[in-house]
């Protein structure tokens, strides 16, 4: 997911004309978003899981909360925030001295170790339970992620073995802290919301792990022409929104079918993961064959 919000924020800036920024990103997200939500809560109707009143009710309350009970479209309504705010940062990214963004990427990174410091302090920098918005409240969020990309691409694109370097080791680092701190919780955690605290994704091991990922493939060039691979590569990219909303309806079918005879965890969750993934790719490219798909897919 931070991934993902930097190749977004690398793309995202400069934003020169606000109306065709908001009426293209708006139409190819929130339309295919509303659909799919619909979709969704028919789906767990046919599956007899909730009636058909609390299907409807699931789409009416759309502009609420998901929709329906629908855990992965959570990252849509967050998506939906960095394109309001972006327009708003764009000037500043285009215009801000290198120590001006460091500075503001500092104040991120002490708000991704609150995670941590709450193990210890249950309120700080004047929270309490009639303020929910503390010192550094303003830097905090995934939009750092989107600066960040915004900053590389300004001050840290050039080629250098340095750099990474640099890359693989804030991948190790962050991956260890990670991986490690969730090995440690889970002798002693047992909700899911507390043992995967080190897999927060606004969180600082997880920002150097992404950081360091995006660092490293920053300077990858494709040789376009008339590859196949390329020419796969661009279809995955045009089908991956689509892929996004649709894969949880997949991925039930498969892991309900390919978990049981699937034994070993190193085998099974890749297996479940690629078969989930093609499947998935090939019914949205069918769906993208049929008028009007851009709202289906995005």
């Amino acid at each position: 997911m931070p991934l993902f919000i930097m190749i977004t924020g690398f793309f995202l800036f400069p934003i020169e004309d606000e109306r065709k920024f908001f009426r293209k990103r708006f139409t190819r997200v929130l339309i295919p978003f509303v659909i799919w939500c619909a979709v969704y809560a028919f789906y767990y109707y046919a599956q007899g899981v909730i009636t058909l009143q609390t299907a409807l009710l699931n789409i009416a309350k759309i502009p609420v909360n998901y929709g329906t009970e629908v855990g992965h479209l959570w990252f849509v309504y967050m998506l939906m925030a960095i394109y309001l705010i972006a327009p708003v940062f764009s000037p500043w990214i285009v215009s801000a001295s290198r120590k001006s963004m460091e500075l503001f990427l500092a104040l991120w990174g002490v708000t991704l170790t609150l995670p941590f410091i709450h193990l210890f302090f249950a309120e700080v920098w004047g929270e309490c339970y009639w303020n929910a918005t503390p010192t550094l409240y303003y830097f905090s969020g995934f939009i750092g992620y989107a600066v960040l990309a915004a900053y590389i691409k300004r001050f840290w694109m050039a080629l250098s073995w340095r750099i990474d370097w640099l890359a693989i080791g804030m991948i190790v680092v962050g991956y260890s802290a990670t991986a490690g701190g969730f090995l440690y919780r889970l002798r002693y955690e047992h909700e899911v919301k507390s043992l995967e605290l080190t897999w927060n994704f606004t969180t600082l091991n997880v920002a150097i792990m992404t950081a360091g990922l995006f660092l490293l493939f920053r300077n990858i060039h494709a040789n376009r022409g008339n590859s196949l691979l390329w020419r796969l590569i661009d279809d995955l990219s045009r089908m991956s929104y689509g892929m996004y909303l649709a894969h949880i309806i997949v991925l039930n079918a498969i892991h309900t079918r390919m978990a049981p005879i699937i034994g070993n965890a190193f085998v099974r969750i890749p297996a479940i993961a690629f078969t989930t993934f093609l499947i998935t790719y090939l019914g949205l490219k069918l769906l993208s064959l049929l008028p009007g798909s851009k709202y289906l897919i995005g």
